[in-house]
């Protein structure tokens, strides 16, 4: 059986007309574990009301 991300790379990939080797699914669903473990630190995180934006700097 498929696990929730091999659905979620099958299902991208259709919505985007993307063709993608099977070969690649791991590597594919590897990056995407790690991305989404990245996403849930910072989501994790938690900010105080006060705290705000840090200003853009242009060269």
């Amino acid at each position: 059986m498929n696990d929730k991300l091999e659905v979620f790379i099958d299902a991208a990939a259709a919505a985007l007309d993307l063709p993608l080797d099977p070969a690649w699914k791991p590597a594919v669903k590897a990056n995407l574990a790690v991305t989404l473990g990245h996403a849930a630190t910072v989501t994790e995180f938690a900010l105080p009301d006060e705290a705000e934006p840090a200003p853009i700097y242009k060269a």
